[in-house]
């Protein structure tokens, strides 16, 4: 058996052993890099930690030890505040809004992981603060950040671009850009409607919400806000799923949360009224913005590393790490605990399987794959299985190297005239960048990491589930808008 089939094999034997048995995959993964790479390709022991995703560990831990801070000191709640505030309470507004903003960064030129690593923790402290679905927020970001991302000023769009003029072929970068954007922001729609958002329609403003003061008894003791239904998997404001962080409202208006010794919430309450009551009642009046200084100081660093992200293109891990230490010095106590909050089981799993396919990339799995798709010999089906190779591949690893690699792959097909390039290019673009949904794409293993309003492991297994379903629909409904009809040249 050659290497790379071998290779594709202990793949597949991973994610049954990882199911059947209570082994983190990430660890698996780095068994199988080892092995494959050692026994099967010959490879040196230097080779297999080259293939190591060092950006990746440094962006998933230094991220989420800032936004643990945040959420220590009560930051991150202030943000959510801040954000009913600006939408006037409307609840179904708010996916929406994170979805633009997110597309809107990516447009301008931001990587989307770096915009997944900033407003994914932001997203999820609402949804866990208002009782939405973590899947819509969390996805609304993920879609968000591909719908913006193939603008001919962003990083994926310029790449492309480049790849195409540089293999002789007809490019059109507005096709790109809003086939990109006409795909995440369909399967926007269909998350908002599958994962609650008929229940936000519902509900209304945050006045309406059960629980929620009137003005005639702002004064009496509220009721219990986890009265009202919530979205299947989602906590109620008053108790948190194991592991999954809540925010407990302070008496002076600022809410405060307190790491647990396994980083869930200790605040040490037993009932659900303070949340959404008071939070409600100082959106409502306007009030409640007040910031203590670390607060202060805490915003403070998040925007730095917004400017120094977006605008002076600083490694996203490394700045996150920087702000992150600056804080704890400030504020030893308050940040104590800040650190066994970073998701570790969920950095092996994703740098450990990313680290398997680098050794793949280096044995030349992936060029096999698309070689044989190739050999094929019958246009429109070779382009819909070059979409799902990209799409499959792009859910473990990096979609710039996948695009860079399969976009000359599909030079020799595309150059034979019964194809449309731009058409086709388009296509494969869409389906190896809406997979990045995944839970083992940088911007999936963000939003596991960073998760609240679930339990870390059942937005895992449905992260999964749905990633799955993207990868399988996305490349066939891409072919079959943009490549079958023949409509583009």
């Amino acid at each position: 058996m050659s290497a790379e089939l071998l290779s594709i094999l202990a793949l597949i034997v991973m994610f049954v052993v990882a199911t059947l048995f209570p082994v983190n995959l990430g660890a698996l993964a780095l068994v199988g890099a080892f092995l494959v790479g050692t026994l099967a390709a010959g490879m040196e022991t230097d080779q297999i930690l080259d293939a190591f995703p060092g950006s990746l560990f440094v962006i998933l831990v230094g991220v989420t030890l800032l936004f643990a801070i945040a959420t220590n000191n009560g930051t991150v709640d202030w943000l959510v505040r801040a954000a009913v505030h600006l939408v006037r309470g409307r609840l179904a507004a708010i996916p929406p809004v994170v979805f633009v903003i997110s597309a809107l960064l990516t447009a301008v030129g931001a990587p989307a992981p770096a915009v997944a690593a900033i407003l994914a923790p932001i997203a999820f402290g609402f949804a866990a603060e208002y009782r939405i679905h973590a899947m819509l927020i969390g996805l609304m970001v993920a879609h968000g950040t591909q719908a913006g991302a193939f603008s001919p000023i962003s990083v994926l769009g310029g790449i492309v671009n480049g790849v195409t003029a540089d293999a002789n072929l007809p490019g059109n970068n507005l096709v790109l850009f809003l086939a990109s954007f006409a795909f995440n922001a369909a399967a926007a729609v269909i998350v908002f409607f599958v994962f609650g958002g008929r229940d936000l329609l519902r509900r209304g403003t945050l006045e309406s919400l059960p629980g929620a003061p009137t003005p005639a008894a702002s004064s009496a003791p509220s009721e219990s806000a986890s009265s009202g239904s919530a979205p299947s998997g989602v906590a109620s404001s008053g108790s948190a799923p194991s592991g999954v962080a809540s925010s407990v409202a302070a008496p002076s208006g600022t809410a405060s949360s307190v790491a647990g010794p396994d980083g869930e919430d200790a605040s040490g309450t037993s009932g659900g009224g303070g949340v959404t009551t008071a939070t409600t009642q100082d959106t409502a009046t306007g009030g409640g913005l007040r910031l203590t200084p670390h607060q202060a100081l805490t915003l403070t660093g998040i925007v730095a590393l917004c400017v120094a992200v977006l605008a002076f293109k600083l490694d996203v891990g490394l700045t996150a790490i920087t702000v992150a230490v600056i804080l704890s010095l400030t504020s030893p106590k308050t940040n104590k605990g800040a650190v066994e909050r970073v998701a570790w089981p969920t950095v092996l799993l994703i740098c450990g399987v990313v680290t398997y396919v680098g050794v793949l990339q280096e044995i030349g799995t992936v060029d096999y794959v698309g070689s044989a798709v190739a050999a094929i010999g019958i246009p429109l089906l070779v382009a819909l299985l070059i979409c799902y190779v990209g799409g499959v591949v792009s859910a473990f690893a990096s979609t710039v190297g996948i695009l860079g690699a399969l976009v000359p792959l599909a030079v020799p097909l595309l150059s034979q005239g019964s194809l449309g390039p731009i058409a086709m290019i388009a296509a494969l673009s869409v389906s190896s960048a809406i997979v990045d949904v995944s839970p083992f794409s940088t911007t999936g293993a963000l939003l596991v990491a960073n998760v609240r309003g679930m339990a870390r492991d059942d937005f895992y297994r449905k992260l999964l589930a749905y990633g799955a379903v993207i990868v399988l629909v996305g490349p066939l409904a891409a072919w079959a808008v943009l490549v079958a009809p023949g409509w583009l040249g």
